[in-house]
């Protein structure tokens, strides 16, 4: 019992942490604590002023303590790789602000939303005991490999928030001139390839929240050119979108 109270308060806060991590793009907090990781002397006090990058960190390290203390408890396959994800998604997250701040390539905040993702995943099923260790297993292959490989959409996503350092504009894609525009035109190939897996799976409820996040995915589009340093909540929409489909995928598939 205690375990699953503690993978659904790790499972919430996993996924508190994307939501956050787009709010901080959307209103152009990326590099609100320079590039100090994890922590700065004042985070704490940040946090209480709104900055939600400095919220964004604290809500990462509380996952953090509870995935340690689950591994502890129960040391299990989901519970490692929970801990390994996490782990992961602590040392990307330092690697991507090196990315905003231009020092490093973007494929690092791809790795770092597919970490994150799996953080996500991972307390999910534990907390709900819905598949066996082997399912979940199965599950993190289905999302690198045909039909769907969610993952690559997720990391392309990650790839165009690097490129575009959370301050530039995307511009008209209809004819890519650059490397974030060729980012976005691939994000969308990968996409439109994972709506027509679903559609050949007959997944049609993550179909249904697929095709909303697409929607949230243009206004983005549409945001980033509009405002690109501040396009607004939309991103975190389109994060909490992303969390649903990946949601309906493990109960609805």
């Amino acid at each position: 019992m205690i375990n699953e109270i503690l993978g659904y308060i790790t499972t919430v806060l996993a996924g508190s942490a994307i939501v956050l991590g787009g709010i901080v793009e959307g209103y152009g907090y990326g590099l609100s604590l320079g590039t100090n990781w994890p922590y700065t002397n004042n985070i704490v006090e940040l946090a209480g002023k709104g900055d939600p990058e400095a919220i964004h960190r604290i809500v990462a390290t509380l996952v953090g303590v509870f995935s340690l203390i689950l591994l502890v408890i129960d040391f299990n396959t989901i519970t490692i790789i929970g801990f390994i994800s996490i782990v992961a998604t602590a040392l990307l997250g330092m690697a991507t602000l090196y990315v905003l701040a231009g020092k490093l390539p973007s494929v690092f905040q791809g790795l770092h939303d597919i970490a994150a993702y799996t953080t996500f995943i991972t307390y999910l099923i534990l907390a709900t005991d819905y598949i066996s260790p082997s399912k979940y297993i199965g599950f993190l292959i289905n999302a690198i490999t045909p039909p769907h490989f969610l993952y690559f959409v997720i990391f392309m996503g990650g790839v165009v928030t690097g490129t575009r350092r959370m301050k530039l504009s995307i511009g008209d894609v209809r004819k890519p001139k650059n490397r974030l525009q060729w980012a976005w035109v691939i994000h969308g190939i990968v996409a439109a390839i994972f709506f027509i897996a679903l559609i050949i799976l007959r997944y049609w409820i993550p179909l249904i929240f697929a095709l909303i996040e697409s929607a949230v995915g243009l206004w983005t589009y549409y945001q980033i050119n509009k405002n690109p340093t501040k396009p607004g909540a939309v991103i975190g929409l389109h994060q909490l979108f992303s969390l649903a489909v990946v949601v309906s995928l493990i109960f609805f598939s």
